[in-house]
């Protein structure tokens, strides 16, 4: 336990460090390089995948002895992988018996082994690549970035949080109150850290390990044991997570079921149960705001961390560069077909249009410009399917069809050329009015937005920000060249509880966030609860239990 603390301890003390100056720094290189991975990673990690399809996928933890899964990835292939079935009393049960040494432990041995984790992850983060790129629908490269290392890095700044936190409470202390005169009194006190209890992880389908890994590694950290129940269609990102999770638990000498897998199917669900389950103490959701309203509900008792969804917007005021501007807006709009809880949907202008470098635009001109600059970007059909990816479900290709008839199609959604097999769609484009709140305040996950005509700058920032309030949002962006208006914006959007991004032009889209300096979500709107990550997340995933004796004379 000592030597994986003190391998990764330079690691560990760089991601302190750095959650705190809030800089850029990376643990884990985001190019799939063979000369970063291994000259035959990425070939050999290939191999491994494939592999493992059509097999049981093994892990040795409490089971039923029966098989559960059935992952067929949105490019097609039918995975055939199956999955050892639990209960949620075979699960928790286990869980609570590892407990007792995995809390004890000191919080550097746990850093350590989860540090180890993750290197071991990292090491086979092409493995992790397809498997993310085959149940998500993610492109290779944005599976292999954000389905690995970046995920990793969010894995790693939920350690840094929650081991800077345990680290602020001394093991012991002798405490003297003077008395005057009189002898001082004085006490010894021992302060130790007590884990909540088991802790479940409900992951989604669309970023399997981005948004499960912090909620993860926070409660690993602070001494709970988990419980990673994934989405029933991206499971095995999640599933070898937890194999090398449970070998490095081995080695240093832990109980293995501080980390089990709960695989269910779509037709056999077992969340519920376990959001239910009176043992278990922690919930860290992903998923959409009606069943995250029904797990806040029904978890009475618990800790709960959600990420929902919300309706994100960008709002143009004006532009130094409409090139520079529609580009990135088609790019954020494009990129993984509108399935990041980050992706802008709603796209807020002054109806009477706006100043550019190329002059003053009309509502229709800067509705067409954002539209041409999608069908720039996906001209080609190589690279429009390393944009866009694969639409993960069938619902969401349905709700594309169904959002036609909302308002006057500025770009028509039409699958991809070449991707033959796969579920593919590009970004519809829609035109509406601002009154037609009907149309557009509501989220329709997927390629689908809105470019909305308003009364003005001040009517623009007052509906994105009211909808923000109202309805959640994760990202907002501005293009304004008026400071008083980007002040403005500032206020109402912070006031909104909804990060702000001004004039990306560049190699920065408000769909991206950045472990260890943006706070994804922030808590402060219907969007989520929680925010990946702040003290917040891992404060209360602990509590610390004190003894105190007299010292003798």
């Amino acid at each position: 336990m000592a030597a994986f603390f003190d391998k990764h301890k330079v690691t560990l003390d760089k991601a302190v460090e750095t959650i705190r100056s809030r800089g850029y720094w990376s643990a884990y290189p985001e190019m799939p390089s063979g000369k970063i991975y291994g000259e035959t990673a990425k070939g050999d990690q290939e191999e491994a995948f494939k592999a493992l399809l059509g097999k049981p996928f093994e892990i040795d933890q409490p089971s039923t002895g029966e098989r559960v899964g059935h992952e067929i990835s949105p490019y097609g292939l039918d995975l055939g992988v199956s999955y050892p079935e639990t209960t949620p009393d075979l699960a928790v049960a286990a869980a609570s018996t590892a407990m007792k040494g995995w809390g004890s432990a000191s919080a550097e041995a746990r850093a350590g082994v989860l540090l180890e984790m993750l290197a071991r992850i990292n090491a086979l983060s092409f493995l992790f690549a397809n498997a993310v790129m085959h149940t998500s629908g993610q492109a290779f490269m944005m599976a292999f970035q954000a389905g690995g290392p970046h995920a990793q890095d969010r894995g790693l700044e939920a350690i840094a949080y929650a081991y800077d936190e345990m680290s602020r409470i001394p093991g012991s202390v002798r405490w003297e109150k003077p008395q005057g005169p009189k002898e001082p009194l004085v006490l010894d006190k021992v302060f130790r850290i007590v884990p909540r209890g088991p802790a479940l992880v409900i992951g989604c389908a669309t970023f399997p390990t981005w948004n499960s890994y912090p909620g993860l590694f926070a409660s690993l950290a602070t001494g709970n044991p988990v419980i990673v129940k994934p989405h029933p269609a991206a499971i095995l990102p999640l599933a070898l997570t937890v194999r090398i999770g449970r070998e490095v638990l081995v080695e240093a000498g832990f109980d293995p079921n501080v980390l089990q897998l709960a695989a269910d199917t779509a037709e056999k669900p077992l969340t519920k149960e376990f959001v239910t389950h009176p043992d278990v103490a922690i919930i860290d959701f992903t998923g959409s705001p009606a069943f995250g309203a029904w797990v806040r509900e029904n978890a009475k008792g618990k800790l709960v961390y959600t990420e929902e969804a919300g309706v994100n917007s960008i709002v143009v005021t004006g532009t130094d560069t409409l090139r520079g501007m529609t580009g990135n807006i088609g790019f954020s709009l494009s990129l993984y077909s509108g399935q990041m809880c980050t992706a802008p949907q709603n796209i807020y202008v002054p109806r009477d249009g706006i100043e550019t470098d190329d002059g003053h635009k009309t509502f229709d001109e800067v509705a067409q410009a954002i539209a041409t600059a999608v069908d720039k970007l996906l001209g080609d059909p190589q690279r429009a399917a390393g944009v866009l990816g694969a639409v993960q479900s069938e619902a969401t290709l349905a709700r594309v069809a169904a959002a036609h008839g909302l308002g006057k199609v500025l770009r028509e959604s039409a699958p991809v050329e070449g991707m033959d097999g796969a579920r593919s769609a590009t970004p519809l484009i829609l035109a509406v009015d601002a009154r037609d709140e009907s149309a557009y305040l509501e989220e329709r996950f997927g390629p689908i937005s809105f470019i909305i005509a308003t009364d003005g700058v001040d009517d623009a920032i007052a509906r994105a920000a009211g909808s923000a309030r109202t309805h959640g949002a994760i990202t907002a962006a501005l293009y304004a060249t008026d400071e008083a208006v980007i002040d403005k914006a500032a206020d109402a959007f912070a006031d909104a509880g909804v990060a702000l991004s001004v004039n990306l032009t560049g190699g920065i889209f408000v769909n991206q966030s950045a472990a260890y300096s943006d706070y994804h979500v922030t808590g402060a709107n219907p969007a989520g609860n929680a925010c990946l990550c702040d003290s917040a997340f891992v404060a209360n995933r602990f509590r610390v239990a004190a003894m105190r004796r007299p010292v003798a004379a």
